[in-house]
């Protein structure tokens, strides 16, 4: 692994900024490909980043390598791609233009289909699968707060590209069946839609036992699709995705319990989904439940929750008002 060279971070938003960051704040080599505002940002207050436990790391602008010019890539041993499933296209562009051969790419985002896309247009350059599960919500002025727990997953290789990027604060585990892991991820993240729909934290969302057992309901059509299709979903938790549902289900104060032991939330932890709503941008309702929906129809599964939350999700996005606070009886309308 080329550890001499630096790490770029392709589309720095919430998740490219917070990893980038906590690289950077441990003496890694990090470079930020950025959009003008989240540069100006950067420049005007440094970086702050939160932590759940109460920690946090402050970088001033000077110790920061920002660029909205693709042309940042030129020297980059690794480049991490954060960007939205939209956009994977359009990256994979200037990294074949503009990066080393022998860099490394590790896809860094949500859904299943963006090393795909990232392969299929950077040819025999290696690419790398990751999974992150926590999530980093955009707090203003240049801070970047982690409101969940858990380590990053990148697929195993033989440059043992997880081992080089794990850092103080930021575990990376190599993983032997990363496809496995991003449709566990994925059969999670149907829940950031619900999130955004409810427009409520996600600690109080998942307290609502009737939130949970829309969670539930969504979820079981989206394992039922990926039995037909042949795929096991391989869980970031000690809890098998398949018993997901059923933990959903339980009453609170059990529920609670056993949420406790295995994952941390902050109280005021929100899904990418609701900020993507929240300020008026596309969001990536097509590569989560989407991909559950074509999935769905090419094994003849039905999934009319899935198809319901798209297109309540879909009207959210075309009304440009935000998350709709919706209640869970509201969702299911005729689903």
């Amino acid at each position: 692994m080329m550890t001499d060279r630096p790490i770029v971070v392709a589309g720095a938003g919430a998740i490219g900024c917070f990893v980038g960051g906590t690289l950077a704040a441990a003496g890694r080599r990090v470079a930020f490909l950025v959009r003008p505002r989240v540069k100006a940002e950067i420049e005007r207050f440094g970086l702050l980043l939160t932590d759940f436990d109460g920690s946090e790391k402050k970088l001033d602008p000077g110790q920061l390598a920002l660029s909205e010019d693709p042309a940042i890539l030129h020297s980059a041993g690794i480049v991490l791609v954060t960007v939205k499933s939209a956009d994977t296209a359009a990256v994979a562009k200037q990294i074949a233009q503009h990066a080393p051969q022998d860099a490394v790419i590790v896809s860094l985002q949500n859904g299943v289909g963006n090393v795909a896309v990232l392969r299929d247009r950077l040819g025999d350059r290696r690419v790398l699968a990751g999974m992150v599960p926590f999530n980093v919500v955009g707090m203003g002025e240049g801070r970047f707060h982690r409101s969940t727990s858990g380590d990053i997953h990148v697929g195993q290789d033989d440059t043992n590209a997880a081992a080089a990027l794990s850092v103080p604060g930021l575990t990376m585990r190599a993983s032997r069946d990363i496809t496995g892991v991003q449709w566990g991820k994925l059969i999670i993240n149907l829940n950031n839609a619900l999130s955004a729909l409810s427009d409520m934290p996600l600690a109080a969302q998942l307290g609502n036992r009737e939130w949970r057992r829309l969670f539930a309901d969504q979820m079981a059509e989206g394992l039922a699709a990926m039995r037909a299709a042949g795929i096991t979903p391989v869980s970031a938790t000690p809890i098998p995705s398949s018993w997901t549902p059923a933990l959903l289900r339980l009453p609170d104060p059990i529920f609670d319990l056993i949420l406790g032991r295995t994952m941390k939330i902050d109280p005021e932890a929100r899904s990418s989904m609701w900020q993507d709503l929240k300020q008026g941008r596309k969001t990536e309702i097509d590569y989560l439940q989407g991909a559950i929906i074509a999935l769905a129809e090419q094994n003849s599964v039905d999934v009319p929750l899935s198809r319901r939350i798209v297109a309540l999700i879909n009207e959210a996005e075309a009304a440009g008002k935000g998350p709709p606070r919706l209640t869970p009886q509201q969702v299911r309308g005729a689903a």
